[in-house]
């Protein structure tokens, strides 16, 4: 790719971001090398990679590549022979750990039975090896660059010991030499010159003070005289200081003979990580910008999807839709200054150059772009976005070299082609100039006031126009891009509300031809229509969701209506067989047994004995038809009636009325244990169905009749009565209820003491006819209620 195109589109500041991106030199150099390939394969490759290391990069968090060093020249001394420093191992041990981290973080440890998710990445995370013994072993043996662990070795220990011991026995003598001789020091301290142990002497003593002169004070006062006693002590630790750099340089061969042996895995260990840091580098960038992998060809089709500009502010940049090659190669954007023409022409020139490094590009997904050999460029004086148009002759000059090396796998990009000189002559030459490059398939994207241009594109076959909105109530660029529509250059009306003199406007306007006055106001028709029809669009679409979204509910709910009404239907018709089963079964025994009763002349004790045998036939089914439930009707004081069952509206309950209304309407309801005052609005009257019990008596002929009916209700209060009372009183109404074919009763006891209550449930235990009590739950009453089920 050539130079000038990158440096015009400023491809190189893209670079840049990218380069600060990478946390190694190595990878920082990668990143300032990468230029567009062309290559098909290798860019789908690249593009690839910087998916799959954002994939990972969302998935798991950034990964860091801090402490790794370029390792290449101490791998090619281990490559001879050589012994390394402590520092250079050092590094070799943090660039170790930098891939035991990343092996850590591509998921792969080979660990028999892991899972693991394939992508582009995973053949560089498997070959990381992070030589975890010659790791460890360096570490062991290196403490930091000026320091040697004394368990390096066996013999660097018994030095170190030796010298130790040395040591003590130097300052022991020395402290009973200083201690002895305190008037001929100057001070009473040890001090080492030349690596030798000394004291201060005065000058004075120097021929009393037997020793070697190894140094004295600047004034000359002082001299630093080693104790003859101490010589040999100080030669002997000066022969173990020897000792110990020979068995450190030992140490450190032997380690560089380990990591000799893992050269080619060390070397292949750094060139993957550092191209790992420029793989992340170019996925961290894209998650910067927002970017996308876009979509490549071969055919000169290029479809930005709302492309942003990755050097304007993001918070500035307007995203465009750019389309050609598919059913034009030639687009001519035109419009006003400012109005966003050269951003367009950047946008598209520095997007296709980033896709071909391998980047993505800030734009939504599956944007796609074309593989061209070469990008041409002529767009300002080479300068950035913001700076003024170049001379005529510059931009010739440059259209001339353009000129004799695009091809048919060009893009070639013009920003106000034929500007700068006679708008006459410089229309005519940038219609043969595009003309020359459309006849050659060149694809081509060229911006222009010129109004034959327009007119060229609107008659050339493979030619569209394009035009950069401009709101002229606002005086500003919308920065949207339409394409198929030729732009205006709205000086008029930009110079009118600017506050120009209509009559200056009205006179330039004469001064114009017909055939252009006629052009900008078809231009104005058409800009016009396109803005009613975008609204009418906008509207049908939003209509259209809406729609789509009542059919949608609509659908749901007859679907869930369809559902229900099947279940329920379903559900009844096997609710009412088996209720009419059971009441057909229950009728045929009960007219059985009466008829053989009636016919036999029995009396009330066999009719006793009858029924609980009979009892102990019942079916002990729950189901039972259910009569749907009334409305209740509103209540009038003349109506009532102590007793009356009635229904609370505010509470949901139903109860029995204990008083009548005062004056105000208010009146006492007993709802089970609860009585409350409650007024004779919140009342509805419950019609309820009266279930009456057979009372049978016999006639002077012996036979059994039907006789009056008792009233059986639903519940029994026992509160205020004494157990005996209670018990004999509930004894009565439970066979009265079981009679009459009650499912269950309510047993109202309250609480109090629960006297009454144990009292209650202990008769219960005894009738085989009960099925089951439990205390009541909540809204029945609670614990002073009992709730019995019979059998």
């Amino acid at each position: 790719m050539n130079e000038k195109a990158l440096k015009t589109l400023e491809y190189n500041k893209i670079i840049d971001k990218l380069s600060a991106l990478a946390g190694t030199g190595y990878g920082k150099d990668l990143c300032s090398r990468l230029q567009p390939i062309t290559d098909l394969d290798k860019i789908k490759q690249l593009q690839s990679q910087t998916t799959d290391a954002l994939s990972r990069i969302l998935r798991k968090g950034s990964v860091s590549f801090n402490g790794i060093h370029d390792i290449r020249p101490s791998i090619m001394r281990l490559k001879i022979g050589s012994s390394l420093g402590a520092l250079e191992l050092l590094h070799i041990s943090s660039d170790l750990d930098a891939t035991l981290r990343l092996k850590a973080y591509g998921g792969y440890t080979g660990k028999e039975g892991e899972e693991q998710t394939e992508d582009s990445l995973t053949e560089y995370f498997a070959g990381l090896e992070p030589l975890t013994p010659l790791n460890n072993e360096i570490k062991r043996c290196i403490i930091s660059e000026e320091e040697i662990a004394d368990d390096a070795s066996p013999a660097l220990k018994n030095v170190r010991r030796s010298m130790k011991n040395t040591n003590d026995r130097i300052h022991s003598d020395l402290s009973s030499i200083l201690n002895s001789s305190r008037t001929m020091l100057q001070e009473n301290i040890i001090t080492m010159r030349n690596g030798r142990y000394c004291l201060p002497v005065r000058a004075e003593f120097k021929n009393q003070f037997q020793g070697m002169v190894h140094d004295q004070s600047s004034t000359g006062s002082t001299l630093f005289i080693e104790p003859m006693a101490i010589v040999r002590l100080n030669n002997e630790l000066k022969e173990l200081s020897i000792k110990e750099q020979e068995e450190i340089e030992k140490v450190l061969a032997e380690l560089s003979n380990l990591a000799a042996e893992h050269a080619e895995s060390l070397e292949y260990d750094f060139y993957t990580l550092t191209e790992l840091d420029f793989i992340f580098a170019r996925a961290l960038l894209s998650k910067q910008m927002k970017g996308s992998e876009p979509r490549f060809n071969k055919s000169g089709i290029i479809h930005i999807k709302k492309g942003r500009h990755p050097l304007i502010d993001p918070k500035n940049v307007v995203p465009i839709d750019i389309m050609t090659g598919r059913d034009f190669s030639m687009l001519i954007i035109t419009g006003p200054n400012t109005g966003g023409k050269t951003v367009t022409l950047k946008t598209v020139g520095l997007l296709t150059l980033m896709g071909q490094a391998g980047l993505h590009i800030p734009a939504f997904d599956n944007s796609e772009l074309a593989v061209f050999e070469e990008v041409y460029a002529d767009i300002g004086d080479e300068q950035s976005i913001e700076q003024s148009l170049s001379t005529f002759s510059s931009h010739m000059t440059n259209i001339v070299s353009i000129l004799e090396k695009a091809d048919s796998r060009s893009l070639v990009l013009f920003d106000e082609l034929g500007a700068g000189t006679d708008p006459t002559e410089g229309a005519a030459l940038a219609m043969s100039i595009l003309s020359s490059l459309h006849k050659r398939k060149i694809r081509t994207l060229a911006t222009t006031h010129y109004s034959e241009l327009k007119v060229y594109a609107l008659s050339t076959e493979g030619v569209m126009n394009a035009s950069c909105e401009f709101d002229v109530e606002t005086l500003r660029p919308t920065y949207r891009l339409l394409i198929g529509i030729p732009g205006k250059s709205n000086a008029f009306a930009i110079s009118s509300k600017l506050g120009l003199p209509d009559y200056i406007i009205e006179d330039a306007k004469e001064r114009i031809g017909k055939q252009d006055r006629s052009f900008e106001d078809l231009i104005s028709d058409l800009e016009e229509s396109r803005i009613t029809i975008e609204k009418e669009q906008e509207e049908i679409t939003r209509y259209k969701e809406e729609i789509e979204k009542l059919k949608k509910n609509l659908a749901k709910k007859n679907e869930t209506l369809d559902t229900n009404r099947d279940r329920i239907l379903k559900e009844a018709k096997e609710e009412a067989a088996k209720v009419l089963q059971e009441a057909k079964a229950f009728a045929d025994e009960s007219i059985k047994k009466y008829n053989k009763w009636l016919l036999e002349g029995g009396n009330i004790k066999d009719m006793e004995s009858e029924r609980n045998s009979l009892r102990e036939k019942i079916s002990n089914s729950d189901t039972s038809l259910q009569k749907p439930k009334k409305q209740g009707k509103k209540v009038a004081s003349k109506d009532l009636r102590i007793g009356d069952t009635v229904h609370v509206i505010s509470l949901g309950l139903k109860g029995t009325v204990s008083t009548l209304p005062n004056a105000k309407g208010d009146l006492f309801v007993q709802m089970g244990i609860l009585r409350s005052q409650v007024n004779i609005k919140d009342l509805e009257l419950v019609d309820e169905e009266v279930i009456k019990a057979p009372n049978f008596n016999k006639t002077q002929s012996g036979k059994i009749k039907m006789s009056k009916s008792a009233s059986i209700h639903p519940d029994i209060n026992l509160i205020g009565k004494t157990v005996s009372e209670a018990i004999a009183e509930l004894d009565k109404y439970l066979d009265d209820a079981y009679l009459a074919h009650l499912p269950q009763v309510t047993v109202i006891h309250g609480r109090g003491t629960g006297a009454l209550k144990n009292a209650v449930h202990a008769h219960l235990k005894k009738l085989k006819y009960v099925k089951s009590y439990r205390v009541g739950g909540f809204g029945e009453g609670d614990h002073g209620v009992t709730i019995v089920e019979f059998k």
